[in-house]
């Protein structure tokens, strides 16, 4: 088992006493007690040991229930999936999460949940941490913006904790553990809201809820499945869970040789609001590939100017780049600094010029700067301007707070996406209907929506072309009325 590396608590100016240290008289700890609270402490870095009575020919063991439903059509159809047409990128995808699995199991037992739920990270997104989804879903676990904030991430401009293995591990424990309470402990229709949405899997279990008589929670999924209220994807979603924990615990059994790499690990530093990751890379004896790669979710080349961070640095060089940090000026850590416009003839070019950096790189730091028709700056405007070594650990992305389907697109198409806050009262107003009306289209009994459900808030609108078909047939009509009316007139001539 791999040493755990120790956060470095970075103290405030004047404190001499780093903290990280705690003793207190207590009764002795059991082992459950020793794996919470190492986790809470170094679960960023920290792989706990396995059933070390397990040898290497022992028969797997899941805390997920897949031998009740290893033969179902659907689980057959992704085991052979994985283990012949698609079982190079899936072994490509285990090998990837050798690398992040130690950190997901071991927060998932501190938390109470089951270990084997790692396996959603690996359907999600192949323990990728910078995946991202034509639907702008992002990270190894796939949040939306909304729905990551709503976890406790945070995601803006300056930082996408999305990206970050460790805080989007504790994102998705979270909010699966309240699709767990919510659908009575079944994991598998948690995991089947956490793909299509809570409110979509409620209306379903409501709507045949005579047929789930006697039957148990997981197996309600199932059931549920062989209705028309899932999405596909949906109901292949558990399918593929269940399909990939068979294979990914038995992959000889498979033929399946699954490479190796080392755990993620890393010793965590309390860095300063604005600080360049190229000062944090000095301190910690690392090249920007390094550091990029541990900081995935600090995506501008600094730490975010209005907080401090904990920022990752390679396993044993937390105490020195601490130190080293503490000894910098502000002038010498900032990553930025910024200028007032004044006058009426600054541009963009001459300070850009000035501060040795390119045009797009200045206004790709200031992207809400306002100039005059000629291109000059506005006076009395604060402009950002980076110091060229942060580029070498800037990720060119957009903002990432920005979903690149917002509720505007679906609206056009006679949907809405509920946002947090908002009521069926609320969104029936907003779109002049009825509630009774937005109900029944939607097939709600009660009154609750939840944020990420799409509801249909109008009637489907005619194809342009069953309406060109309607604008021919009644032109047809006036036609032949005129024509009828014409005979009628020469028949009274006669």
């Amino acid at each position: 088992m791999p040493v755990p590396s120790t956060p470095t608590a970075r103290p405030a100016r004047g404190d001499s006493t780093p903290t990280g240290t705690r003793t207190r008289a207590r009764t002795a700890p059991s082992n459950e007690d020793v794996a919470r609270t190492a986790v809470s402490v170094f679960g960023d870095t920290t792989v706990l040991h396995h059933d070390s009575t397990a040898g290497p020919d022992a028969a797997p063991v899941w805390d997920i229930d897949v031998r009740s439903f290893e033969t179902h059509e659907r689980v057959a159809h992704y085991v052979q999936l994985f283990t012949t047409n698609a079982r190079g990128h899936f072994v490509e995808r285990l090998s990837r999460g050798t690398r992040y699995e130690p950190m997901i199991r071991a927060k998932l037992r501190a938390s109470g949940m089951p270990e084997d739920l790692t396996y959603l990270a690996l359907i999600e997104s192949g323990y990728d941490p910078h995946a991202y989804s034509r639907a702008a879903a992002v990270g190894m676990w796939q949040f939306m913006s909304s729905t990551a904030r709503d976890v406790g991430l945070r995601v803006d401009w300056w930082m996408d904790e999305r990206r970050d293995p460790v805080r989007s591990t504790e994102g998705a424990i979270r909010f699966l553990g309240g699709l767990r309470k919510q659908f009575g402990g079944s994991l598998y229709l948690a995991a089947a809201a956490y793909n299509g949405g809570p409110g979509r899997i409620a209306r379903g279990l409501t709507r045949i809820a005579d047929e789930l008589e006697g039957a148990g929670g997981d197996a309600q999924f199932f059931k549920l499945a062989d209705h028309d209220y899932l999405r596909t994807e949906t109901k292949n979603y558990v399918p593929q869970l269940i399909a990939a924990a068979l294979v990914a615990k038995m992959p000889s059994r498979y033929g399946l040789a699954v490479d190796s790499t080392s755990p993620l690990t890393y010793d965590s530093v309390l860095v300063s609001a604005g600080t360049s990751m190229a000062v944090v890379a000095t301190a910690s004896s690392s090249s920007p590939a390094v550091l990029k790669d541990l900081n995935p979710s600090i995506l501008r080349g600094v730490t975010p100017p209005d907080t401090s961070v904990w920022v990752h640095v390679p396993t044993g060089q937390g105490a020195r780049t601490f130190t080293s940090l503490d000894r910098l000026g502000d002038a010498d850590r900032m990553g930025l600094s910024t200028l007032r416009v004044a006058g009426a003839t600054v541009t963009l070019a001459s300070v850009a010029h000035k501060a040795g950096i390119t045009l797009k790189q200045l206004a790709w730091f200031n992207p809400a700067l306002k100039t005059t028709k000629r291109g000059r700056l506005i006076a009395g405007q604060s402009l950002r301007v980076p110091h060229r070594d942060v580029f070498a650990f800037a990720r060119d992305l957009p903002d990432p707070s920005i979903e690149r389907y917002g509720t505007s697109d679906l609206a056009r198409g006679g949907f809405h996406v509920v946002r947090r806050g908002e009521s069926i009262a609320s969104i029936a107003s907003r779109y002049k209907v009825s509630v009774t009306r937005l109900k029944s289209m939607n097939g709600i009994r009660g009154n609750r929506v939840v944020p990420g459900q799409t509801l249909r808030v109008s009637a489907v609108k005619a194809s342009k072309a069953s309406k060109a078909s309607a604008g021919k047939k009644s032109a047809s009509k006036k036609g032949a009325a005129k024509k009828a009316g014409a005979k009628k007139k020469a028949a009274a001539k006669h």
